[in-house]
């Protein structure tokens, strides 16, 4: 009897849970901060080993916002650049 395999994952409530279906995206849970999972930022600290221990999937992108994670800005520049305007207050350039 096999079993089938289970993907931790957050949801958007930022809580784990597991799910048969693995993650399309990567973060960094003490960040708070997600990109794909190709990213060449996060590929270098992981083969350092620097980022394993915090590191998290989600099952897309609005379940990483809605978790309260913001884009990363070297794999993900335009959701990045609308998340940093959208923080700017009024007027600000």
């Amino acid at each position: 009897m096999s079993r089938a395999k289970l993907y931790r994952l957050i949801g958007p409530d930022g809580k784990e849970f597991l799910s048969p279906t693995p993650g399309t995206l990567g973060g960094h849970r003490k960040n708070k901060l997600y990109g794909r999972l190709d990213c060449p930022c996060a590929l270098r600290w992981l083969a350092k080993g620097h980022i394993v221990k915090h590191r998290v999937f989600f099952a897309d992108e609005a379940t990483a916002v809605a978790a309260g994670y913001r884009p990363c800005a070297v794999c993900m520049p335009d959701a990045y650049r609308r998340w940093k305007q959208a923080r700017q207050p009024m007027g600000q350039p």
